[in-house]
Order: C-alpha cells, then structure tokens, then sequence
C-alpha cells in the first residue's frame, strides 16, 4: 500500500471510530431527531455540491426505489436506532457490537441467494463472532438496558444489510451522488421530528462540538475519505478498516468519557475481531495449470 493508502486508510479508522463516542455526548443535550437531523443536513450540505458538479443525477427516476431502500437502511433508521441506544449504554459497547456487521452481511448474504458457499474457516468466524457478542451483550441484558442491546443489533442489520443492496441494485450508481441525495433525504425525513424537539436553549459548546464533528468529520469528510481511499487501493482492500473502529471506539471511550474497560470487554473485542476475519476472509482457490495469462485481483 502506497503511503497516501497508509493515511487514508489511518484517517478512517478514527473518523469511522469516533461518531460513537461523539453520539454519547450529543445525547446528553439534544434529541435523537435534532441529532441526525443535524448530522445528515449539514452533511448533505457539504456533499451535495460536490455532487451536481457532475451534472443532474439520470439515474434517480430509475433507480429511485432501491436508493429509498438503500437510505433508509443505511442511514435513517440506523442512526436513529444508535442515537437512541447510546442514551442508555456506554459508546465503547455500542462500537464493538456494530463491529459485528461483517459477521452479519456473511449470513445475510448467504440467506438471500449468496452463491459462494461458506468453508469451515468462515462458518467458525460466524460462530466465534456471535460468541464474542453474547459474551458483550449477556451481562447488560440483565443490566436494566435490554432494548438498547437489541437496538444497536438492529443497528447491525441494517449496516450489514444496506450494502448488500448497493452491490446488487446501485452497484453503477455514482457513490458521492448516491450519498449526498442519501443524506438529503434523511435530513428531510428527521425535520419535522427535530423542529417539534427543538431545545429551548442552546446546547453547552461540549453538545454543539460533537454535532459539529459528527456532521463535518463523520459524516461529509469521512464520506469523501472513503471514496479516495477505494480509488486508492480498491473496494477490498479499503474495508479491512473496519477492523480498526472497534478499537478506536473503545479508546476513545476509556479516554475521554472514562468509560471502563472491562475483562469482558476485551475478550468480546479479541472474538468479534477473529470472527469477522475468518467469516469474511475468502475462500482459498485451488491451484490449476495456468491458461493465458493470470487471473488478477
């Protein structure tokens, strides 16, 4: 990997790492609707004229249905979910049970019509996966916190779902386009919701800078990152980040709420972390007596 690969790649496991920690403070001042509505319009704000520099989007009347789809999996109802779960759990555990989405998009996949069968490898990766997350969520379901476990699982879902439709149905759809009318659209779904739960007084400046970095770093920034780190070093390749975000999630969390960092905590890291390497490594091919030239990745 080149050295700009090497940045890019650093700057998304922290701008990918970090929302949740951003998320837990924002909560504490405003509501989940202001929250991502404040998220997605500022971001839309930010990409959208990016995007028309490339003209009028064609495809939207055509493909207006999965892109619905495909907004309201990955974004609407996701962040909504997480907001909400964060008012009650701590952002560390919030973060490492997202990190379970890879395991998720391999049995999602596999459920809806994946042709590509899952080796031993991969369904130990599943197994030790889930264990890593019972091993996370067991104690806090007995902790008066049921729901919020059950909302970031959702959480899950949706990100180890949204994905799948990109590939399948928007996979020659631009993506700064795609994304920009994405947010666009959250932001206006979340308006009237956060316009009735408008705080009376203005948040204190820890509330407004987590807003702030949510919307710009997280959200626009970590947007255009991620499209220059595919250009750089290819779809594949660019995903191994999401490794990282658990860890820097947990970081930050310690660090700055003074979150504990727990026995358990680190056990479930270390599983989910494992399982989602074996569940999504790839199958290993058989050798065969070349023909032409090389099969390249």
């Amino acid at each position: 990997m080149s050295g700009r690969g090497w940045v890019l790649f650093a700057a998304m496991g922290i701008l990918w790492g970090i929302p949740y920690l951003m998320i837990k403070v924002a909560v504490g001042g405003v509501s989940v609707p202001v929250l991502v509505f404040a998220r997605t319009a500022v971001g839309a704000a930010v990409l959208l004229p990016l995007a028309l520099r490339a003209g009028r989007p064609a495809w939207l009347r055509e493909r207006w249905l999965p892109l619905l789809a495909f907004a309201t999996i990955e974004i609407m109802i996701p962040w909504g979910l997480l907001s909400d779960a964060e008012r009650h759990i701590t952002s560390s555990m919030t973060g490492l049970l997202i990190a379970a989405s890879p395991i998720v998009a391999v049995l999602i996949g596999r459920l809806t019509g994946d042709a590509e069968r899952l080796g031993t490898a991969r369904w130990a990766g599943l197994a030790v996966g889930f264990a890593g997350v019972a091993v996370l969520a067991g104690p806090a379901l007995g902790d008066g916190s049921p729901w919020a476990i059950v909302e970031v699982l959702l959480v899950a879902v949706c990100y180890a779902t949204a994905p799948i439709i990109a590939a399948r149905r928007l996979a020659d759809v631009p993506t700064l386009p795609m994304t920009a009318v994405c947010l666009g659209g959250a932001a206006l779904v979340y308006a009237t919701p956060a316009v009735l739960t408008w705080p009376a007084a203005l948040p204190d400046s820890r509330v407004l800078a987590a807003l702030a970095g949510l919307a710009v770093l997280c959200t626009a920034l970590a947007f255009l990152v991620f499209f220059a780190l595919i250009r750089e070093v290819g779809p594949s390749r660019a995903l191994v980040f999401t490794y990282v975000n658990p860890a820097v999630a947990v970081t930050a969390g310690v660090l700055v709420l003074g979150e504990p960092l727990t026995a358990s905590i680190v056990v479930a890291f270390a599983l989910i972390l494992a399982g989602s390497v074996l569940a999504t490594a790839p199958r290993a091919r058989k050798a065969v007596t070349p023909v032409g030239s090389p099969e390249c990745r």
